[in-house]
């Protein structure tokens, strides 16, 4: 693993993370909007010929049944059923935290009310807070199936009220997850599809004789998915485009240098595109980390692919000081952010760009993954600079209401006729002009 120390090799590393590559290419794309227009053409019969090539030869329904889901989730281990029930209960609490109210105001008296409380004999200014009424999740299936991807995309969901739930899940050559399964039974989802890439996002986008059109569609895929994603957003709103993995450590002599290795080959055995970087201000700690590094690297099973992440996209970065180690870290404004120094409470106000924080090394990012309680869902490759983790506001729709008296009207007509006239909208200043008229 790089060690950088100057300025210039810091600099050129920043801009090899900005630049990493997507994975949209041309060819890729051209072959999802093709796969897009046919299912948005010919419907089940499109998504079931996908389904055959891609996926599973056999398939010969869309749907799995309510049976099919209560068998498949019989087979799992009452163990890792415990370990998810566990999970689901702390994902949910935390989500619960993030409702929001629909509220009113006076005008001019600007303190919230319940729109229950409601009185139109004065100005009334507020908003209304209401969820999406059909979303879809995108779970990937097979072998590299994810059931906290379930608990992570539905539950928002559910907490915010959304209605109807669909969820599409893959399952290549006939493989189906237990643990998929249990954690959709677990959520009470009865309307799950047995397809998945692009064709499953261009069924829940357009929407086909089986499957009913979405409002909004959640959930990690692979570069097909998220491509399909891109281009039918707009169509349907998408909750983001995920891009590789990445953990940035901010970390100083007090940390343990094998916690910190574990923790950037927590990423990197994503896939090699995945970034895991250092950041500290002891020469000796970053020494020792990466020897540390080299022994665990060699017992992973993955190693192949964490051993390309690391190469490519990890480094461990010396500072001067903390204080610069935090401002590398808003600029580079990782996805999982962990800060395992001595004194954390005096960095936390510094963050700026980060999907989520874990402070203290008994606080690894896995805990943040499965059962902590925040969502797993975040901003990756800088978007963390203006996008936040996924939650209960994603499913939910803010509306304006306003309510004028005729005496509220008169006080903000000239101000409005003057805006509308200085814009050249007549006919908005008219809607003023001939209610002034009318006495």
């Amino acid at each position: 693993m790089r060690i950088l120390r100057q300025t210039n090799e810091i600099k050129t590393f920043l801009k090899l993370l900005e630049h990493r590559a997507s994975g949209i290419t041309p060819l890729i794309e051209k072959t999802v909007r093709a796969i897009l227009s046919d299912v948005k053409k010919n419907e089940d019969s499109a998504v079931l010929k996908y389904t055959r090539k891609f996926d599973d030869p056999n398939a010969k329904s869309l749907a799995f049944s309510k049976a099919e889901i209560l068998r498949f989730s019989r087979k799992a281990d009452k163990k890792i059923v415990k370990a998810l029930e566990i999970s689901a209960k702390r994902i949910r609490k935390f989500h619960e935290l993030q409702k929001e109210e629909s509220w009113i105001i006076q005008d001019n008296i600007y303190k919230k009310r319940f729109l229950s409380k409601i009185n139109l004999s004065s100005n009334i200014l507020g908003q209304i807070i209401q969820p999406i009424e059909r979303a879809g999740v995108y779970v990937p299936g097979g072998k590299a199936s994810y059931p906290s991807s379930v608990l992570m995309n539905v539950i928002p969901a559910q907490v915010a009220g959304v209605k109807e739930i669909a969820i599409c899940f893959p399952t290549p050559k006939g493989e189906i997850n237990p643990y998929v399964m249990t954690a959709i039974k677990m959520l009470g989802v009865n309307e799950v599809y047995k397809i998945g890439g692009a064709q499953a996002i261009g069924a829940m986008a357009y929407g086909t004789k089986t499957i009913k059109k979405v409002d909004k569609i959640a959930g990690p895929g692979n570069i097909y998915v998220a491509t399909a994603k891109k281009i039918v957003f707009g169509d349907v709103d998408i909750d983001m485009i995920a891009g590789p993995s990445e953990i940035l450590i901010i970390a100083d002599k007090s940390a343990v240098p094998s916690f910190v290795a574990a923790d950037l080959l927590s990423q990197a055995e994503h896939d090699e595109f995945a970034s895991s970087v250092l950041v500290t201000d002891s020469e000796n700690f970053a020494q020792r980390v990466t020897k540390e590094l080299e022994i665990q690297l060699l017992k992973l099973k993955r190693n192949t692919i964490a051993y390309k992440s690391i190469d490519k996209y990890g480094a461990v970065i010396i500072t001067k000081n903390i204080k610069d180690a935090v401002s590398i870290s808003n600029e580079i404004a990782p996805e999982h952010l962990e800060i395992i120094i001595k004194k954390p409470e005096y960095v936390i106000p510094m963050i700026k760009n980060a999907g989520a924080v874990f402070i203290g090394q008994w606080t690894p990012e896995a805990l943040g993954d499965y059962s902590a309680g925040p969502n797993h869902t975040l901003p990756t490759g800088r978007t963390a600079r203006f996008s936040s983790p996924l939650g209960v506001y994603d499913f939910i729709k803010r509306t304006s209401l306003l309510s004028f008296s005729k005496k509220g009207f008169d006080k903000l007509a000239s101000t409005v006729e003057s805006i509308a006239d200085a814009e050249g909208l007549e006919a908005h200043g008219n809607t003023i002009r001939v209610r002034k008229k009318k006495k």
